[in-house]
C-alpha cells in the first residue's frame, strides 16, 4: 500500500460509512424517547449526536477485534478496504432506504470478509476470529430480549401498585437519561468500527510502527457518526419507536437501559455488536413482558430477515467490487 491517494480514498470511505452509520442507527438511541415525547426529535437528536461523540473517544478495544480479528493486516491491500468499505456502505444505504433497521456492524464485517475473499480465497480469513465476532452478534441480541424482558418485569412488580398515569409521566423524565446511556454506549461500539478500519490501513502501509489507534483517527471517526446522526434517520426511527409495540415511558426505560448494559458491555470486552438488533430485541423483550401478543411479530421477523442476509449481502457485495476493480486495474 504505497500510494498515498489510495490511503486518503479509504480513510474517506470509512467516515463516509461512519457517518452513514451515525444516520442510519440514530434510531437505536432515540426512537423510544420520541415516541414516547419524552423528548422532542430535535432535543432527541443533539442528545445523541453529543453523547455519541463521547462514546466514540470512550475507548478503542472494538477498533482492535475489527482491525486484527477477521485478516492479518500485513495481507491487507488498498482494493480489499476499498471493496470492503463499498459493500457495507450500499447495503447500508439499501436498508435505510427502505426503513430496515439492519446492523451496520454486519454490514461491515460482511464487506470485509467478502473482500478478502475475492483477493486472497477463503484462507486468509482468520476464521477463528470470525466465529468469535459471529458469536457475540448472536449472543447479544438474545441477551437483550432476556435482560429487556426481566426488566420489565422487574419494574411491573415494583410499580405494581402505582397508577399508571403518575408512573409513566416519572419515567418520561427518567427516559431522558437512559437515552444518554444509549447514546453513548452506541457511539463507544459503533465509532469504534471505522477507527479499526483506518488503523489497519496506515499500519498495512507502514504509517504505524504498532496497531494503535491514533488521537486524530478518534477523533475524525467520533465527528463523522456525530454529524450522521444530527442528520436523523426517520424511517428507522418510525419503525423502532412504534411499529414494534405501542411504548410507553416505562417500556422506553426498561429497553433502553438493557440495550446499554449490554452494549456498554461489549465495548468493554471489545466485542463488536449489533448496536440496532440489541436496541431492537430488547424492545421486543419489553413488549413479550408487557403483552406477548402485543408485539407485531411481522415487524421482528423482517428484522431477523435483515439480521440473517445483511452478511451475506454486504460480502457478495465486496466480491463484487473488488473483482470490478481487478478488471478496472
Amino acid at each position: 500500500m504505497d500510494s498515498m491517494y489510495l490511503i486518503v480514498i479509504i480513510v474517506a470511505l470509512a467516515l463516509v460509512f461512519d457517518y452513514i452509520n451515525g444516520f442510519h442507527d440514530t434510531a437505536n438511541a432515540i426512537a423510544t424517547s420520541i415516541s414516547t415525547k419524552a423528548l422532542s426529535p430535535r432535543n432527541a437528536i443533539l442528545i445523541a449526536a453529543s453523547l455519541n461523540f463521547v462514546g466514540a473517544l470512550s475507548g478503542t478495544a472494538v477498533a482492535a477485534t475489527i482491525g486484527k480479528g477477521i485478516v492479518a493486516p500485513e495481507v491487507v491491500t488498498p482494493d480489499v478496504l476499498i471493496s470492503a468499505l463499498i459493500g457495507a456502505i450500499f447495503w447500508n444505504l439499501f436498508t435505510w432506504l427502505y426503513g430496515i433497521p439492519s446492523s451496520s456492524s454486519h454490514a461491515l464485517i460482511g464487506g470485509l470478509t467478502g473482500a478478502v475473499i475475492g483477493s486472497f480465497g477463503f484462507q486468509q480469513v482468520k476464521w477463528y476470529g470470525f466465529g468469535k465476532i459471529l458469536a457475540g452478534l448472536i449472543l447479544s441480541p438474545i441477551l437483550g430480549l432476556i435482560l429487556g424482558s426481566l426488566i420489565m418485569i422487574l419494574l411491573f412488580w415494583i410499580f405494581s401498585g402505582s397508577a399508571p398515569a403518575r408512573v409513566n409521566n416519572n419515567f418520561r423524565k427518567i427516559q431522558i437519561l437512559s437515552a444518554c446511556m444509549a447514546s453513548f454506549a452506541h457511539g463507544s461500539n459503533d465509532a469504534q468500527k471505522s477507527m479499526g478500519i483506518i488503523t489497519l490501513t496506515l499500519f498495512s502501509a507502514g504509517l504505524l510502527t504498532t496497531f494503535t489507534v491514533p488521537f486524530w483517527v478518534k477523533a475524525s471517526c467520533a465527528i463523522a457518526m456525530a454529524s450522521g446522526t444530527a442528520f436523523g434517520g426517520w424511517k428507522i426511527i418510525r419503525t423502532m419507536g412504534g411499529k414494534i409495540f405501542r411504548i410507553e415511558p416505562i417500556n422506553g426505560f426498561a429497553a433502553d437501559f438493557s440495550a446499554s448494559a449490554i452494549i456498554w458491555g461489549a465495548s468493554l470486552l471489545g466485542a463488536p455488536v449489533s448496536t440496532t438488533h440489541v436496541v431492537s430485541s430488547s424492545i421486543m423483550g419489553v413488549g413479550a413482558a408487557k403483552r406477548l401478543k402485543g408485539v407485531r411479530w411481522n415487524i421482528a421477523r423482517q428484522i431477523l430477515i435483515a439480521w440473517v442476509v445483511t452478511i451475506p449481502s454486504s460480502a457478495l457485495v465486496a466480491i463484487g467490487v473488488n473483482y470490478l476493480i481487478k478488471f478496472l486495474i
